[in-house]
């Protein structure tokens, strides 16, 4: 027996389950194993996670699967999805055929079957031979159907019941009393029920052969994102490019991507500029520019430019697996709510059978028609599949969360796609969430006194911080940039002669800008000089009261005027295109905003109030806002924090729900149970929605999956359906719930329905 140690948390690939009544089994197995912490079976991916602080063996997992009635084989990571299983049960015996083959060797075994009581409609009375009933129902129940007796043996060794079990004694009790009918009765044509027991089980395999097709759908989110990974890149070897294969590449390899291509790995472009189209990775409807120094995704598509892109992660450390890794984690996770399910699930299937028995005996007393007591008892075990239950939540979850992931919104776990739609109050971060994350040059004026314009200004700065790495001085330069863009041939167009830069350490810098000694830096600079503020102080006090930075440009020499104020320039981290759209969507749907911050009281209050968050709290450790977002959970329903830094990472763990920007760090990521896959605030109403929709449809499918059985056990109880309407309502009861899951992937986040 294998003994070698296996990660922490694995996940099992489980073939067989049925119903709920096997997901409790399963879990109860694996429960048992020495070493385990935590299981959870999911029926709708057929697969367990099993955690444990400490190593296990995946043999000893295998077995317990095994000896319960099941196979289990441990899942690959990021391994692609069965892309056609039969119909999610144990191997047929005697090489019985599967899936759609099954459905229609039965349908055709069943059909002259079911024809006599189709043409009693039309006034026609015919019927078949007993003997040739016999002989079509015959490889029907145990060939085709015999499935149903290995599971259900299975569970009554098991001493537990499952679907199986009320399939096979059903059917079993309806083909027997048949036999006994036309072995026993003397009169020409007695009474069968053969068409009952075939009809029953074509009608339940025609049942999951839908499921199972209608489960694969759930599962497209992952393919989709599956089939973005490419099986090769193009490799840059010393003055050759080399196609090889995506295994083979490394970190720091310089991989080609031509116009049109796939970026085969996450890196950084070194060469080239493009558009490159990320929707099925973040969302982003439209393509984004990328130059020298932007990072790039691997499964994006490249557009019209050649790019050479230095690679920064593959394999499991990629963007693109990293992504499917937590859709899948998500959709093998469970719902809270699919607790309740699992506990009613334990109990139900004997209760079912309890139920059955009494049926049996109280028609046997009543009327003492042994014959219809048996019928009746039939379908009371036939109707009360507890299939719907099973799936009725996780169908719900796989769709919605795989729906929220082709809009770039990635939950994490099933608990957080549950809690959010129960959010009445969203706490923001402000740098990096609501805002740019990065300065910007807001505003920059020239001293009177000067005898310079803004144009020559922004141009003098520019020189001063050319080549500097400062973000501040990136600010300057881009402003100037694109200013030189505008003016063309103008006057910003001419560069002027720089010598002599030196960098003045906290306070600024310093250089030799057209023969002139220039000084660009903060107000403990120009004080240390001597510069005179008083021009453009009053100025600066209101552009501070916005909360913006400021720098000071002035000259010094040692000419008869040492020191001149040239201009001041006003930098500040620029609002969202996107942020106040965003905020107005979560107040649109009853939800209080709060912006949670470390930035200063000014600076929180610009952006607040331009915003129209509803409270603003400024000067934040990332403790206070820990403590602030438990303080709130304590008085609200239900609490979300949005940021991106590590110093958020505290409250979005304190928070009912954490949401984290994929533009952040990963310690944010790690901590929040739903991560946004680009920065745009407008995802953060979009995830509330698509948690409203799921959780909707999760109590709409536990519904039907209840009212099935508390309205047809009683009709069958009492006689008022005959088995094979009971075996129609019972396959009709769980493609329904998948049916009415799938209608998740129709939704679109509220601020792209006017797209195309």
């Amino acid at each position: 027996m294998s003994t070698s140690a296996i990660p922490v948390t694995l996940s099992i690939k489980i073939e067989g389950m049925t119903c709920a009544s096997c997901v409790g089994r399963v879990e109860r197995v694996l429960a048992a194993v020495p070493g385990v912490d935590k299981v959870s079976v999911n029926l709708a991916t057929e697969s367990a996670r099993v955690e444990s602080t400490a190593p296990l063996d995946v043999a000893l997992l295998v077995q317990a699967v095994d000896k319960a009635g099941y196979q289990a084989t441990p899942e690959q990571p990021l391994s692609a999805p069965d892309p056609a299983p039969a119909h999610g049960v144990v191997p047929h015996l005697l090489g019985a055929p599967a899936g759609g083959r099954a459905v229609l060797l039965a349908a055709v075994l069943s059909l002259p079957l079911l024809l006599p009581m189709l043409l009693e409609f039309a006034g026609v009375h015919w019927m078949l031979d007993g003997r040739v009933q016999m002989l079509l129902a015959t490889p029907v129940q145990f060939w085709l159907g015999a499935r149903f007796y290995r599971a259900g043996w299975l569970a009554v060794r098991a001493r537990s019941g499952n679907m199986d079990l009320l399939v096979a004694l059903g059917t079993s009790a309806a083909y027997g009393l048949s036999v006994y009918q036309l072995l026993a009765s003397t009169a020409a044509m007695p009474h069968l029920y053969f068409e009952a027991s075939a009809v029953v089980i074509t009608l339940i395999l025609l049942g999951k052969w839908l499921e199972a097709r209608a489960k694969r759908q759930t599962t497209s989110a992952i393919r989709a994102l599956q089939v973005l990974r490419p099986e090769s890149a193009r490799v840059r070897r010393g003055t050759q490019d080399v196609d090889v294969p995506i295994a083979e590449v490394l970190p720091g390899d310089l991989v080609v991507v031509r116009p049109g291509e796939r970026v085969a790995v996450d890196g950084e472009v070194v060469e080239g500029a493009s558009h490159v189209d990320e929707a099925l990775i973040t969302g982003e409807s439209l393509p984004v520019a990328r130059h020298a120094g932007d990072r790039v995704t691997g499964g994006a598509i490249n557009g019209e430019g050649l790019l050479l892109v230095r690679v920064t992660a593959v394999g499991a450390e990629s963007t693109l697996a990293r992504i499917i890794r937590l859709v899948e984690d998500a959709q093998a996770a469970k719902a809270p709510v699919q607790h309740l399910v699992d506990r009613v699930s334990a109990v139900f299937v004997p209760v079912v059978l309890v139920l059955a028995v009494l049926t049996l005996a109280g028609w046997w007393l009543a009327t003492g028609d042994a014959e219809r007591a048996i019928i009746n008892a039939v379908a009371v075990m036939v109707i009360a599949c507890p299939c719907a239950l099973g799936l009725a939540t996780p169908a719900a979850i796989m769709a919605g969360t795989g729906v929220a992931a082709r809009y770039g919104i990635l939950i994490k776990d099933a608990e957080a796609l549950e809690l959010a739609h129960r959010i009445t109050t969203v706490a923001f971060d402000k740098t990096g969430t609501l805002t740019e994350g990065k300065p910007s040059l807001v505003a920059f004026e020239p001293a009177e006194s000067a005898g310079i314009d803004k144009a020559r200004l922004l141009q003098l700065a520019a020189a001063i911080q050319r080549g500097s790495e400062h973000a501040l001085a990136r600010a300057v330069t881009d402003a100037a940039a694109s200013a030189n863009a505008a003016a063309g041939d103008g006057a910003i167009a001419a560069a002027p002669s720089v010598t002599g830069v030196a960098a003045l350490p906290g306070r600024g810098v310093a250089a030799t800008v057209d023969g002139a000694r220039l000084i660009l830096g903060s107000t403990r600079l120009m004080q240390e000089e001597g510069v005179a503020l008083d021009a453009l102080r009053a100025r600066a006090a209101e552009l501070e009261q916005q909360g913006l930075t400021i720098s000071w440009l002035a000259a010094v020499s040692n000419a008869p005027q040492p020191t001149q104020l040239l201009g001041l320039l006003a930098f500040g981290d620029r609002i969202k295109p996107q942020a106040r759209a965003a905020l107005q969507a979560l107040h649109d749907m009853h939800i209080q905003t709060i912006l949670l911050t470390g930035d200063n009281q000014g600076s929180a209050d610009a952006v607040g109030k331009e915003l129209g968050v509803g409270r603003i709290v400024a000067n934040m450790l990332p403790a206070d806002k820990a403590a602030t977002v438990a303080a709130l959970k304590s008085k609200e329903s239900c609490i979300a924090m949005v940021g991106d830094g590590i110093n958020d990472a505290p409250a979005l763990a304190a928070a009912d729900v954490g949401i984290a920007m994929s533009s952040g760090t990963d310690v944010a990521m790690h901590a929040a149970g739903i991560t946004l896959m680009r920065g745009d605030p407008a995802l953060v109403a979009a995830a509330i929605s698509i948690s409203r929709r799921s959780y909707s449809k999760i109590r709409q499918n536990l519904f039907w999956a209840f009212i099935y059985n508390l309205v047809g056990i009683p009709l069958a109880a009492f006689g008022l359906l005959n088995p094979m309407v009971a075996g129609a309502a019972m396959a009709l009861s769980s493609v329904s719930v998948i049916s009415n899951a799938l209608l998740l992937r129709r939704w679109k986040p509220d601020h792209l329905k006017g797209q195309a």
